[in-house]
């Protein structure tokens, strides 16, 4: 039975005394007004134990800038890649084509879409997985999984052989163009199935689809290199170049099949997924045929505690994040003490990390590289951060979290499987099939 409880006239005169009665809750009107809200929550003597200091501090490179873009989740593994490859070429500065692996992801994408729509092609109109499909369509974020993918089919090339253009810089406008044309062709997919069509009728859609999607993402992004030669100055002033790279080989030459020997971890408490086991996502990948995106959730102490020995080791981090919780883009600074916004507002928000997963308040939105980590009393108070928002602004671009942030928004990290101990044969085991709409589903954007 639905329930209905209308506002009343009696109601609404008691929630307006409430209000005019209070010289707090009518002074704020005119602050509210003029200031945002996390300038008036910012707490400056809980911000002073931010201290841009830390025990263990692998040096690293400039941050690098995404722009107006969501390949966060690029940026940060290519950001992984180019230590290795730097100190392999004795580099002061690198970086990777995060364009070259942003179009062979959209183009996989595409095909994954078209491939997901053929599939549930006997669902009703309406079908909820269908509907999830449609709606989240091909868009910039991603995971470390569908990196690793893209990688392993085509390889890496240096920013130099395939630059960034206007389009790969600020990809709103040809994320949309690219949805409305496979929204078209989803409607004659599902149509053409419905009516009873053959195999090859479907297959001469999806190429079609494949065709133009390849010919515009070439307009936006340029054709990917074939070949290349690599040029480049060392830290000692030398020139150096080598001649006839392809992307594999590249990728071959510079970090080898390393990243085989890496495993995401994350940490979800909630009651439907028990720590010490495998899971995936339905229905969320970017490459057909190849290998699902696999997590192992662990409990905080655990996952912090991996974490913590692969930096110590003076090995960076990728992971993923709420970025938009208790944070300062100017002073480069996330901490949920330091934005005090229930005391500001009086609004209760206070929930635990599994209650802000399973009522949609909190999951991972941003991917970025774990550098550094401070030790205090024999456990971590603060973490330091190399983000992709350019390198203006407070410590060239770089972040800092307090150890509760980590705890409380932290969700996802990758780290080598030695570092797994025993926990490394949980690997092995059985994976747990999650709903496409699950939160540890969230792409890191």
């Amino acid at each position: 039975m639905e329930t209905k409880n209308p506002i009343t006239v009696c109601e609404l005169d008691s929630f307006k005394k409430s209000y005019l009665d209070d010289i707090h809750k009518k002074s704020l009107t005119h602050i509210f007004s003029k200031t945002p809200l996390t300038d008036l929550a910012f707490d400056p003597v809980a911000a002073r134990n931010m201290q841009f200091k830390f025990s263990t501090d692998i040096k690293t490179m400039t941050a690098t800038n995404q722009k107006q873009s969501g390949r966060c989740w690029l940026f940060a593994a290519t950001n992984v890649l180019r230590e290795i490859i730097a100190k392999k070429k004795n580099l002061a500065d690198f970086e990777l084509s995060q364009s070259y692996l942003a179009f062979w992801d959209k183009f996989e994408r595409i095909n994954y879409f078209l491939d997901s729509i053929i599939d549930t092609a006997d669902k009703p109109d309406g079908d909820r997985t269908v509907d999830y499909i449609l709606e989240v369509g091909v868009h910039d974020g991603g995971q470390w999984d569908m990196f690793v993918n893209i990688v392993k089919k085509y390889g890496i090339v240096p920013k130099h052989a395939m630059p960034e253009t206007a389009q790969t810089s600020a990809t709103a406008q040809l994320n949309r163009h690219i949805n409305a044309f496979l929204k078209k062709k989803a409607c004659e997919l599902r149509s053409a199935i419905a009516g009873g069509a053959e195999k090859s009728e479907i297959e001469i859609i999806r190429k079609d689809a494949l065709d133009k999607a390849f010919s515009f993402l070439c307009e936006c992004y340029t054709l990917p290199p074939e070949s290349f030669d690599f040029e480049y100055v060392d830290k000692d002033g030398a020139y150096h170049i080598e001649r006839g790279y392809t992307p594999i080989s590249f990728r071959n030459e510079m970090i080898g099949d390393m990243l085989s020997d890496y495993v995401s971890i994350i940490n979800a408490p909630t009651k439907d997924k028990p720590f010490d086991r495998l899971y995936t996502v339905s229905y969320l990948g970017n490459v057909s045929g190849m290998d699902s995106i696999r997590y192992l959730n662990l409990d905080m102490p655990e996952f912090k505690s991996i974490v913590r020995r692969q930096l110590e080791d003076g090995e960076v981090v990728w992971f993923g994040s709420d970025c938009g919780k208790c944070g300062d883009r100017t002073d480069k600074i996330w901490d949920d003490a330091s934005f005090d916004y229930d005391l500001l507002t009086g609004l209760d928000t206070d929930m635990t990390k599994e209650q802000m997963l399973d009522y949609h308040l909190s999951q991972m939105n941003h991917a970025m590289v774990l550098t550094g980590v401070n030790i205090s009393d024999g456990q971590p108070n603060r973490w330091k951060i190399e983000n992709s928002w350019g390198s203006d602004g407070a410590n060239g671009g770089y972040h800092i979290a307090s150890d509760s942030w980590f705890e409380k928004y932290v969700f996802q990290a990758v780290v080598n499987k030695k570092y797994l101990g025993e926990k490394a044969k949980l690997l092995d085991g059985d994976v747990t099939v999650l709903l496409p709409w699950d939160p540890m589903g969230s792409l890191a954007d």
